[in-house]
């Protein structure tokens, strides 16, 4: 018999025969997984709060032929007050179907597990510009995934660089002005600074950080594109929001 003791976050959850739930966890120590939660639909039921969208728990965890079981669960935080408006719902969501998308059953990735819960609490406090929270973890995604941009080097010829505004979006990475005819996009300086600050920055740090809508309108481009080309499908939470507030 296999069982398991690691934290995790619930990540996406679906019925399973009557009174069961399939849910999806991304764990600390073995990655995304999917497991069974018997009677967890039933309103008396240990494993109810347990297995909601965003909490965030200790689990034991027992290893079937093909499935895991929830045997056990304490919570660390619930994280339900993510549900509390559209807007932090959207995004939440959004931070969950970027893990469920970028990764692979059963792959480890502590740093990218860490960078999830620490993107919940930071969005539950509102104490860091909504869309900047957002960048900073959809960069700091690409990086744990092996598509981390390269920012101090021309990607076409390896000279050094401190700024740039062209950007070759298939090698990720920014471009020196004497390869700029090989590019796939434009971008101002100040975005290129912006998205190397926010590369580098640590996340409690970021609250300090202001941006233009037009910076942000820029760096929302350029980070959405590079999501939608590295994994195997583009995320599709963010699309309706995006409709509501342009209709605004």
């Amino acid at each position: 018999m296999s069982i398991f003791k690691t934290r995790a976050v619930i990540i996406k959850t679906q019925e399973f025969k009557e009174n069961d739930k399939l849910v999806w966890l991304y764990t600390e120590k073995l990655g995304k997984i999917s497991a069974i939660a018997k009677g967890a639909k039933k309103g008396n039921n240990k494993f109810l709060a347990a297995t909601l969208p965003f909490t965030f728990g200790e689990y034991v965890l027992y290893r079937g032929k093909s499935l895991y079981t929830i045997n056990e669960c304490q919570i660390i935080d619930s994280f339900q007050e993510l549900i509390g408006d559209l807007e932090t719902l959207t995004y939440s969501s959004y931070l969950n179907e970027l893990i469920d998308i970028a990764t692979v059953n059963e792959e480890s990735n502590r740093e990218l597990f860490k960078l999830l819960v620490s993107t919940y609490y930071l969005l539950r406090h509102k104490v860091i510009d909504t869309e900047i929270l957002i960048r900073a973890f959809e960069l700091g995604l690409l990086k744990n995934t092996g598509y981390g941009l390269i920012l101090d080097k021309c990607v076409k010829c390896g000279k050094s660089i401190n700024k740039s505004n062209y950007i070759d979006l298939n090698s990720y990475g920014f471009c020196c002005s004497d390869c700029k005819a090989h590019l796939s996009a434009n971008i101002s300086y100040s975005t290129y600074n912006i998205i190397k600050y926010i590369n580098n920055l640590p996340f409690d740090k970021l609250s300090r950080l202001s941006l233009t809508k037009e910076n942000k309108g820029e760096v929302y481009d350029v980070l959405s594109k590079l999501v939608g080309q590295s994994y195997s499908r583009r995320p599709k939470s963010l699309d309706m929001f995006n409709y509501l507030i342009k209709e605004e």
